[in-house]
């Protein structure tokens, strides 16, 4: 993955090679290579959450029944994402193909049915992936790795980082792929020229019904009209995320949140750090350099790759260079 390298017919110069990496991955290609099946047949489960809301878990378990030593390959998806997400496909063929269980927990709301609290889900959730992650652990009680793919990657690694020694005895390796450590950076990003016309306006397509429907369930939750005067990821967080979980706004919120600022703090477990240099969401220059994070961090920044892209093959591609990147390496820490 250090040295990746976009397939000719996926080339191109600047922000125009990394728009192409992102978007094509995404919507044309392949979440796997032959002989897979196309299907992933997971199976959900509900759980109750200790505030008493909900999160749905769908899970695919392994293929070699009864071996209490099997490893779990545990996702956390990006912001708006699901089981059903191009990334998060190419990894259930790749754990399926070594025979390993398989678990994509969904944020809140993110499942296909709304939450029943006056809360959603945010970059730096770290104590709903811990609950997460001890509870998947009591389960499967095998070893288990984390993969945690843009947002949810900036959300792992602050669990890292807050854990401590700690995320050894949960997890033996974590990585995080496309990750907008700093938020701030990312968000700027993310809200000019192209991208605030394409990305912003995709992800902003789901969060504002989303939102609307939140303040159905709780009148007087937030300012309505502010929402939908909203026209950025800025402002709405500052309307919506920042308040409800309990942020002075958007820019406490970004803040308190990013994990490049405490990468050295993870000391606990060994974590990977994937950022294409040409990810239109985040720049190059924001990424962290070797000398500011700790011994327990690696960072792989390939030129190319797009966000959560890094296609292969043949027109129109497929997406498993990630987990066949990103697995072996996590594997090797079991």
């Amino acid at each position: 993955m250090q040295s990746y390298t976009a397939p000719r017919w996926l080339k191109g110069r600047g922000s125009w090679g990394g728009n192409v990496q992102t978007i094509w991955p995404a919507l044309l290609s392949r979440p796997h290579a032959s002989p897979y099946p196309a299907n992933v047949p997971y199976q959900r489960q509900r759980w109750d959450t200790p505030d008493g809301d909900f999160i749905d878990v769908d899970l695919l378990p392994a293929l070699k029944v009864g071996a209490a030593s099997t490893p779990c390959l545990v996702l956390f998806h990006g912001l708006e994402g699901s089981s059903h997400s191009h990334y998060a496909l190419a990894f259930a063929h790749w754990a399926r193909a070594q025979g390993w269980s398989y678990a994509v927990p969904h944020f809140r709301g993110c499942s296909g049915e709304l939450n029943l609290g006056p809360r959603s889900y945010h970059s730096g959730d770290f104590v709903e992936i811990d609950w997460i992650l001890r509870r998947l652990l009591a389960a499967h009680g095998g070893p288990m790795v984390v993969v945690g793919i843009s947002m949810g990657g900036n959300a792992l690694l602050r669990w890292a980082q807050e854990s401590g020694n700690e995320a050894r005895k949960v997890a033996k390796a974590v990585a995080a792929v496309s990750s907008p450590l700093n938020l701030a950076a990312a968000g700027e990003a993310i809200g000019c020229g192209f991208n605030r016309q394409v990305y912003t306006r995709m992800f902003l397509k789901s969060m504002k019904p989303k939102a609307l429907a939140k303040l159905a369930q709780f009148p007087g939750l937030f300012d309505e009209q502010a929402l939908r005067a909203s026209r950025d990821l800025f402002e709405f967080d500052n309307v919506f995320t920042a308040p409800l979980h309990g942020f002075a706004g958007t820019l406490d919120y970004w803040a308190r949140c990013s994990a490049q600022p405490r990468l050295n703090l993870i000391t606990g477990v060994p974590a990977l750090v994937i950022n294409a240099r040409n990810d239109p969401f985040i720049p190059g220059a924001s990424l962290p350099r070797p000398g500011e994070v700790g011994s327990w961090v690696t960072l792989w920044q390939p030129e190319e790759g797009g966000h959560v892209g890094f296609p292969a093959g043949p027109m129109p591609g497929h997406v498993t260079t990630l987990p066949e990147a990103v697995g072996p390496w996590l594997a090797q820490h079991l």
